[in-house]
């Protein structure tokens, strides 16, 4: 058996979607752009998703713009905005994704910005109170805090953040990408400013996401060329990705709470298995907390040993598939900086186990055991 739990970090494309896809790779080729009928009939594809994303989150369909994923559309909203709206303070967190932390570190050296962080506890959890002080001296301000983190699976309060920051006057993006598709959004009571998904986080094809931007709030494109998406994104368009990640929303909508059932069960298995056969394991985050994380995550601490060197390494000998921490650095010396941030013992073991509909309670128990069979070999 060969088992992948690391679907933070990618899904496998459902069948239904690549279904969707393919016309769009074989027949229907056309230049959107182009007004003859081959064009027009891809433009109308086009369309048609933009229509199904934008009621999925209750949008107006011109609030959808189509991007090659959460990390340009999360650039979009920090650049776009702070450049065009010329605000010059922004507040984010030591535990946000680095498509959000490298953004705004950019902006602030290169003297766009001043950047604040808000503070947060040992589990990460968001210093409101602490958002609200900030606001009150910086009351213009673009204000960046995710929805469900994608090392430790922490869910923060959206709205609440959103209702601060309306107060203030800030203009609030929230990455969303590892919660869109997993988690009702409707735009329409939330107070954000801006929303991202990344098709690849939901069974759709990598290389295609899309930025909800509420119609209020007006950006300049960051690339030029061309009058695609509203002047906002020049380029031709990813067309059969674009239909593919629309057909994946909906699927994921249509079935979500029947998934998201399935894949608690998974991670609550995972909890006690873990707790039974490894001694001292622990959880970082609140990624135990079915109320307060992602039921896709969790977060798994080990016990000091020579083994966690060559962790991920041993598991992936093993037929096992998964991340130390964010995808985006899990191959990295430097480690998880939101564990660091957490402060967290570096001689301990991280492990993320993220699952997805496709997982089954077997693979769960294969993963465990494999886990537990390396550090009973260490032990003795």
């Amino acid at each position: 058996m060969a088992v992948y739990f690391d679907n933070a970090a990618t899904t496998p494309l459902d069948p239904e979607v690549l279904d969707a896809m393919l016309p769009f790779m074989r027949e229907h080729f056309g230049n959107p752009s182009s007004i003859h009928g081959h064009g027009r009939k891809v433009r109308a594809a086009i369309e048609n998703a933009r229509k199904t994303i934008a009621h999925l989150i209750n949008a107006a369909p011109a609030e959808i713009s189509f991007t090659s994923g959460g990390t340009e559309a999360d650039n979009y909203a920090a650049f776009g905005t702070v450049r065009t709206l010329g605000l010059r303070h922004a507040i984010t967190s030591p535990l946000e994704h680095h498509a959000v932390l490298h953004t705004l570190q950019a902006l602030e050296k290169a003297g766009d910005i001043e950047l604040s962080y808000v503070r947060h506890d040992e589990r990460g959890r968001l210093d409101l109170q602490h958002l609200d002080d900030l606001l009150a001296t910086h009351s213009r301000s673009f204000v960046s805090l995710m929805h469900g983190n994608n090392e430790i699976g922490n869910l923060n309060d959206i709205q609440r953040i959103g209702e601060i920051c309306q107060a203030h006057k800030a203009v609030y993006h929230t990455d969303t990408v590892q919660t869109m598709g997993h988690y009702r959004h409707d735009v329409q009571q939330l107070k954000a400013h801006f929303l991202v998904g990344s098709a690849h986080k939901f069974h759709g094809p990598k290389g295609v996401g899309f930025l909800y931007r509420r119609s209020e709030i007006q950006v300049n494109s960051l690339i030029h060329g061309g009058s695609q998406e509203r002047n906002l994104r020049a380029g031709t368009e990813n067309v059969y990705g674009i239909v593919g990640l629309a057909k994946a929303l909906e699927i994921a909508c249509r079935n979500m709470a029947d998934h998201q059932r399935h894949i608690q069960a998974l991670k609550d298995r995972f909890i006690v298995r873990l707790r039974a056969e490894i001694e001292d394991v622990q959880f970082n985050g609140l990624s135990t907390e079915a109320d307060q994380s992602l039921y896709t995550v969790l977060s798994v601490s080990l016990p000091p040993s020579e083994l966690n060197e060559m962790l991920l390494f041993n598991l992936d000998i093993n037929h096992v598939s998964v991340s130390g921490g964010s995808a985006c650095t899990s191959g990295a010396n430097a480690g998880s900086h939101v564990l660091t941030a957490l402060g967290t013992d570096p001689d301990r073991g991280a492990i993320r186990f993220s699952m997805s509909k496709y997982n089954t309670l077997e693979e769960v128990d294969f993963a465990v055991e494999q886990l537990a069979k390396m550090y009973r070999k260490v032990a003795v």
